[in-house]
């Protein structure tokens, strides 16, 4: 991994959110590629229940103060970052008042998702591309953790499919068993559609469930890792329809000797 460059985009990570899989794994994959040379950068939202002063989070002013349209509404980037203690890996977070200030993830208190998280998400994968070539940085790999995440594939490959920064990179993406209940707003393909992204490439989304917003990220795919030891049936059988590289659940002690391996043998061929 010795001088790639490899962007992580995670819905959750530890130490800033409470393990889980997801959380936890988005910090031992780049805490990898970081010990064997690799160059790294990691995106994640900066949700409300984040503690600013304890992670000593602040605002990155030259890379924040633009407005990202969002279903026709202006709504503003503020970037904010700050390093994990130990391991000297810096961490960008995409803010906004409007859909991170809350303090909750993904649900209020009661449990009940968020009813923008459609919305969210949307602006979360343009924020992430939008700061990227601020930063003028142009990954090798892309590796997205969470269904948070899961729009920026289709956004890189549609939306942004013109951007030179990213014309040579690889997107993997981590397929989970933990995801959300229920479905997100149904206006998500009109959302999506009003950015110029054609209605057959987000199909699935009529029925904007985690599978099927998993399926559209794959789809969008260069390579896929089973993230857990069991998935839905629909989706191992969706992946396994699809010709690409796929690494099938490894242990988490085994994780590094294999995503190095499946970094430099299958995806960046």
């Amino acid at each position: 991994m010795n001088g790639k460059k490899i962007l992580f985009v995670s819905s959750e990570l530890v130490p800033y959110l409470p393990e889980n899989p997801v959380s936890l794994m988005s910090y031992e994959a780049p805490r990898m590629v970081n010990s064997k040379g690799g160059q790294i950068r990691i995106f994640m939202p900066r949700y409300g229940n984040i503690n600013e002063r304890r992670h000593q989070l602040h605002e990155v002013i030259r890379l924040s103060g633009m407005n990202l349209v969002i279903n026709d509404m202006d709504m503003p980037l503020i970037i904010k970052v700050a390093s994990i203690p130990r391991e000297r890996i810096q961490v960008y977070f995409i803010d906004n008042d409007e859909y991170f200030k809350r303090k909750g993830t993904f649900a209020d208190a009661e449990g009940n998702l968020f009813p923008d998280n459609d919305e969210r998400a949307i602006f979360f994968a343009k924020g992430v591309v939008e700061t990227v070539k601020k930063l003028n940085w142009s990954p090798d790999i892309i590796h997205v953790h969470g269904w948070m995440a899961s729009l920026l594939p289709l956004y890189l490959k549609k939306y942004y499919a013109d951007e030179p920064i990213f014309a040579d990179s690889k997107i993997v993406t981590s397929v989970y068993d933990k995801g959300f209940e229920g479905e997100l707003d149904g206006r998500i393909v009109d959302k999506i559609v009003f950015d110029g992204i054609p209605l057959e490439d987000i199909k699935a989304l009529d029925s904007p469930d985690y599978n099927n917003l998993l399926k559209v990220a794959v789809d969008h795919s260069d390579a896929i890792i089973l993230a857990s030891e069991a998935i839905s049936d629909e989706l191992e059988k969706h992946i396994a329809n699809l010709s690409k590289p796929v690494l099938p659940y490894v242990s988490f002690k085994e994780t590094e000797e294999a995503y190095a391996n499946f970094y430099n043998s299958e995806v960046l061929k």
